[in-house]
């Protein structure tokens, strides 16, 4: 098979199977790599030359910084302390939700700035008298918004950066994202602010079991006849954690009562309750209980402690340490993940070391300093973004490598008369700002940019503002719950319907469109 038709169809049902959503995002991506390679469109280094990409690693590093932050109490710190002083008012509120969003996706992935803040804009939203879902939309889209301020806001802005470099151009400054992201953010919040009330659904949302200690802490009081205040219970050192003995426990039949210590980890036992529907406690009033499975059990200890004892088979956590942790303010390691944040920031911004090198030494920092385990290090980075890109990676080099690339943009420049590097733009941008509603923006990128690469080339001019507006359509992914994380990870805490997204999400996509086509050349100059 000739490999430009071999590569258009590998590209066609890559598309088919990331808008069916039959087939795993990492198997789909994987899937392209081979495919290149079974076709002999590429070689088997090339087709798994992703998997080894600096960008690869610099992406997989973002989301262990996100990580730090989140576990250390940081960003629960910024969300609470600033939203609970803002009040009740629905306009002054949805204003600084989203600003708060957009300023922490531009530091941390959007995803993290997104999870982070939605606990706290829930809580708040019911104490405003307000239903999630006049908070929660804006919520995601400013933080797609914000990712548009930074460098490090989306894996999107990573890789446009080095395809202009690779391309002949140069690759994007760290906060030079920001002279597109800031108008975008202020676009966003304002048009949200005027139009909000009218585009946006009032819908009755579903359970979320909210993180909120003290509210925790008051519900184990009231169950364990315990009198310790929430500071007590939950501090930047030490947890309480509520488990049940799990059947065939080697703690069933052991004899315990308030105020004794756990063998192993040496956590104190605040109380202990009965399974079965008994009123008996052991508590602040004494007395001893003979566990039986089923049995509820209240200890305190430090959070590895606690981490270590939940671990085991004997015992199932009604709540994980880990969750019950982010939500302490400020809490261990906050202060030595912020230092490594701004180092990080200040490298990235001087360009002296490459990113990739950036990121991991950045990562090492959070694992020699203790601020992160290596088990969480694992957890915390999105595998299946960085499979993603790992795989479809190749197939933005096969585009190049084939001539496919070029026969596009000749079909292109034929349709717009191939005078106009703006009607050119307009063009690539639109089919973005569509496949993106449908797949990840991220592999629309992949797929987009080495199209844009030749048609910049066919033109003549300077690959950066193609390169930029790519970055800002790719960031317009507001019609569909599917098209990014954050519309999904809002959907059912807001109990939004999946044609509740393009109301506000049209618009608005049309506003990032208008900008990327009429603004960004005007920035960086064809």
């Amino acid at each position: 098979m000739d490999p430009i038709i071999a590569t258009f169809v590998i590209l066609g049902l890559a598309v088919v199977a990331f808008v069916t959503g039959k087939i795993p995002l990492p198997v789909v991506a994987v899937g392209v790599a081979l495919a290149l390679w079974a076709t002999g469109v590429l070689t088997l280094p090339e087709a798994l030359s992703g998997f080894g990409d600096p960008t690869v690693v610099f992406i997989a590093t973002l989301f262990i910084v996100s990580e730090s932050l989140d576990a250390t109490g940081v960003t629960a710190w910024v969300g609470q302390r600033v939203i609970s002083r803002v009040g009740s008012g629905r306009g002054i509120l949805l204003v600084v939700v989203m600003l708060i969003a957009a300023i922490m996706s531009a530091f941390i992935s959007i995803n993290g700035a997104v999870a982070a803040l939605l606990p706290v804009v829930v809580v708040v939203a019911v104490r405003a008298g307000l239903v999630p879902s006049r908070l929660l939309i804006p919520l995601a889209f400013a933080a797609s918004a914000g990712s548009l301020l930074t460098l490090t806001g989306t894996p999107v802005n990573v890789v446009v950066s080095q395809a202009a470099a690779a391309a002949g151009g140069r690759p994007f400054g760290f906060f030079e994202f920001a002279l597109a992201g800031v108008p975008l953010v202020v676009l966003t919040v304002v048009f949200v602010a005027l139009f909000g009330d009218r585009l946006l659904p009032s819908r009755d949302p579903e359970h979320l079991d909210v993180a909120d200690n003290s509210r925790t802490a008051q519900r184990l009081r009231e169950s364990y006849a315990v009198s310790a205040d929430t500071n007590q219970l939950f501090s930047a050192r030490d947890g309480a954690v509520e488990v049940m003995i799990a059947p065939r426990s080697h703690y069933i039949g052991r004899t315990v009562y308030a105020g004794m210590t756990t063998r192993d980890e040496n956590l104190v036992i605040l109380g202990v309750r009965r399974g079965d529907g008994d009123a008996d406690v052991t508590g602040v009033h004494g007395g001893e209980l003979t566990l039986r499975a089923g049995d509820a059990v209240l200890v305190q200890g430090p959070w590895a402690a606690l981490e270590r004892y939940v671990g085991s088979s004997d015992v199932i956590a009604v709540t994980p340490p880990q969750t019950l942790q982010r939500a302490v303010p400020l809490g261990r390691g906050a202060k030595r993940s912020l230092v490594i944040l701004a180092l990080m920031v200040v490298l990235l911004a001087t360009g002296f070391v490459p990113p990739a090198v950036v990121g991991l030494l950045a990562t090492g920092a959070l694992l020699l300093s203790r601020v992160l385990t290596l088990p969480q290090v694992y957890r915390s980075i999105s595998w299946t973004t960085v499979i993603l890109i790992a795989g479809m990676f190749p197939l933005s080099q096969a585009f190049v490598s084939t001539g496919a690339a070029d026969v596009v943009a000749h079909g292109v420049l034929s349709l717009t008369g191939g005078a106009s590097p703006v009607l050119a733009l307009l063009t690539l941008c639109v089919v973005t700002l569509v496949l993106g509603q449908f797949i990840s923006n991220l592999a629309t990128v992949l797929v987009v940019a080495p199209i844009a690469v030749s048609v910049s080339q066919t033109l003549g001019v300077s690959i950066q503002p193609f390169m930029m507006a790519l970055t800002v359509v790719g960031a317009a992914a507001f019609l569909t719950p599917i098209a990014t994380p954050v519309n999904l990870m809002v959907m059912q805490p807001g109990g939004y319907r999946f044609g509740d997204y393009w109301r506000l999400g049209l618009p608005l996509s049309l506003i990032f469109l208008a900008v990327a086509v009429l603004y960004v050349p005007l920035i960086w100059r064809f």
